[in-house]
């Protein structure tokens, strides 16, 4: 629980969506008198205090008292455009992939710090994402008004499935982080509160039906393959022609060891091919 007298001013920088309490002034109940608390709904407009469960009136401010209006808050201009911080990430899925081509986008997208990798799709630890999503979280905490922007090559850099997409939108959205894509049908700066939502929304289906394509298609190729005669996997270490020598020997007396050695394989291998198990 927080008591200090430091959350309760980042608090009062905001207006009471419930009790109409204007910036400057504390909280008020329902019969005039300062809360003894502030809303939930006000001090979760501050993201370092969101998670908080209860944020006390400073004594100060006489919690149990009657209301009196507080001096008002300065109005601080907003961010002007352009002058938003950008965060990059950058990252490809195998050592033979090149990352320049990306780190020299965010350069020129004027990022301030770039955070880059080299990770599959399929692993989920990213810990340079996580890095970059933590640092624009730490900017948007300290200086609320300044517009924070996560800038990305392209959205496949960071995620491809409907989850992971749909997680990072929520993070995004609670933090008030804007996402930037520089390149692909979709280019554009989105702030996930505004309409920006909506293109999350819209991305994470895509991401959805893209994987789900690729997955039938290799589902197809298979069982073309397989129709065939070609089942896929690794070429058999013992094949029909060598199992009909070894068993020819074996019937002669020759030990295992002795035809395994000439066939190039253990003899683990030859008797199991020999035993049917293979």
């Amino acid at each position: 629980m927080t008591t200090t007298k430091a959350p309760a001013t980042l608090v009062e920088r905001h207006d009471c969506p419930k009790c109409d309490a204007r910036a400057g002034s504390p909280c008020r109940t329902s019969t005039g008198k300062v809360a003894t608390s502030y809303h939930t709904g006000r001090f979760a407009l501050v993201p370092s205090l969101k998670a908080e469960l209860t944020i006390k009136t400073p004594a100060d401010r006489n919690p149990g008292k009657p209301w009196v209006e507080g001096d008002p808050v300065p109005v601080t201009p907003r961010t002007v455009e352009g002058a938003a911080i950008r965060i990059g990430y950058a990252r490809c899925s195998t050592v033979g992939q090149e990352l320049q081509s990306q780190l020299d986008a965010l350069e020129r997208a004027h990022c301030k710090r770039i955070f880059s990798e080299k990770v599959s799709t399929r692993v989920k630890a990213r810990p340079e994402l996580e890095k970059a999503l933590t640092l624009v979280r730490e900017i948007k905490a300290a200086a609320p008004d300044q517009a924070v922007v996560l800038t990305v090559h392209e959205m496949k850099r960071l995620a491809r499935s409907a989850v992971e997409l749909m997680t990072l939108a929520t993070t995004l959205q609670a933090d008030g982080i804007q996402l930037e894509l520089l390149s692909g049908p979709l280019q554009g700066l989105y702030d996930p509160n505004g309409a920006g939502a909506i293109v999350f929304a819209v991305l994470a289906v895509g991401a959805e039906v893209e994987r789900e394509g690729i997955r039938e298609k290799t589902l197809e190729g298979l069982e073309a393959a397989a129709r065939q005669g070609n089942h896929g996997g690794r070429p058999a270490v013992v094949n029909e022609d060598m199992l009909t020598v070894a068993r020819a020997r074996r019937a002669k007396g020759e030990s295992v060891t002795a035809i395994a050695k000439a066939l190039g394989v253990s003899r683990a291998t030859l008797y199991r091919y020999l035993d049917g198990g293979a």
